[in-house]
């Protein structure tokens, strides 16, 4: 369990503001959907479809209309009354009707005609947003076990660029996930992409052929999450190490505020005492730093994607420009040299064939003295 506890205040446990329209103050999650859940109906919650009698029933009986007027109703507003070409005909979704007074066809026109002027298509990006958005929605698991419960909490977090990265680390988010309030830290953890963890330490001049052993995340495993005044870290293997003692030890010795520690793969959503839209923290690789905001927390419903399994789930990932090769300015990043005397700077960035082309002869042989390291670009994730 988390080291922040449940406030016995059940007013604590709904979100408020702290700072209007920025962040709110601090709830427990597993509080707030029990308020929630305290206050809905059990078919408010429920993935079932209500029967199209019972709702026309419940809908007369709430808006107070009589048998006579709610047929009417449902005759005025059925999708046949808005029906514009002959029912035998298949319409073109695309296709706005011409001198439509309609204010969203107007609209709607109106937006396809700029999209038209712009003469740009989708990126292979764009397509892959819409991908994800198409293989998600409303998607059912093919075991039954394998089912969202009804009355599950959703989160939407957000994760942005490390601090180092100056020019998006406060702008955008470098990825948004969805997670249910069931999932572990550890399994946030797991989801977040970061180039760190691919980067290969190591010279490979003299050997570029050969495959590194590791990457960064095979070896430096250590990590933690920090939510109000609880540094979670990552324990699951023996390589971990507490990398967050450094800073508690510190405060302590300058009488600030003391902090606890805790396991992030011991430590569910649901334990944690959180403001939404409030920034906190996640460090791995020794000094890699990214804010993780959690923007949303609310109730599954019928339309998200109900198999646990593909959980935490991506709904968006920014793109980022690729670094191209000093030589060629055509292929992306492979190599990083250093005191290089054929290299146009130092350092310089290269593509794999024009590191090869200009540093080996043709038996694979080393020209000159230089230092190579592997590079992985920032754009990987693209």
């Amino acid at each position: 369990m988390a080291a922040s506890g449940q406030s016995t205040d059940p007013n604590t446990n709904i979100p408020d503001y702290e700072y209007i329209d920025v962040n709110t103050k601090p709830f427990h999650i597993a509080s707030f959907r029990n308020e929630w859940l305290s206050r809905l109906k059990p078919s408010d919650i429920s993935y079932q479809q209500e029967d199209e009698d019972a709702f026309d029933a419940n809908f007369a009986k709430e808006m107070g209309l009589g048998p006579e007027i709610m047929s009417q109703l449902k005759s005025v507003c059925s999708v046949d009354s808005l029906r514009c070409h002959p029912e035998d005909q298949q319409p073109d979704p695309e296709v706005v009707p011409p001198n439509s007074t309609l204010k969203t066809l107007v609209e709607r026109k109106k937006r396809q005609d700029y999209k038209a002027s712009l003469k740009i298509t989708k990126n292979r990006h764009d397509l892959y947003a819409d991908e994800l958005e198409r293989l998600t929605v409303g998607r059912k698991p093919s075991a039954v076990a394998d089912m969202i419960p009804e009355g599950e909490i959703i989160l939407t977090i957000n994760v942005y660029y490390p601090a180092t990265y100056e020019k998006f680390c406060y702008v955008r988010p470098h990825m948004t996930l969805l997670m249910t309030g069931s999932h572990t830290l550890a399994e946030l953890r797991d989801g977040i992409c970061c180039v760190s963890d691919l980067q290969v330490c190591g010279e490979f001049s003299n050997t570029p052929d050969i495959a590194p052993d590791f990457i960064s995340k095979d070896h430096y495993k250590s990590s933690f999450f920090f939510f109000e005044g609880v540094f979670y870290n990552d324990m699951r293997f023996p390589e971990c190490r507490d990398i967050s003692i450094t800073t508690v030890e510190w405060a302590k010795s300058r009488n600030f505020p003391p902090y606890s520690q805790a396991k992030m793969e011991e430590t569910r959503f649901t334990d944690l005492k959180v403001k939404v839209g409030f920034p906190y923290l996640y460090c791995h690789q020794g000094d890699c730093e990214h804010l993780v905001i959690i923007t949303d927390v609310r109730l599954v419903h019928k339309n998200d994607c109900m198999d646990k399994n593909l959980y935490p789930l991506l709904t968006h990932k920014h793109r980022i420009v690729t670094q191209k090769c000093a030589v060629c300015h055509l292929f992306i990043g492979r190599w990083f040299t250093t005191n290089d005397q054929f290299a146009p700077s130092d350092p310089c960035l290269f593509c794999d064939k024009c590191f090869r082309m200009l540093h080996y002869d043709a038996a694979g042989n080393k020209l000159g003295d230089f230092l190579a390291y592997p590079y992985v670009d920032r754009g990987a994730f693209n």
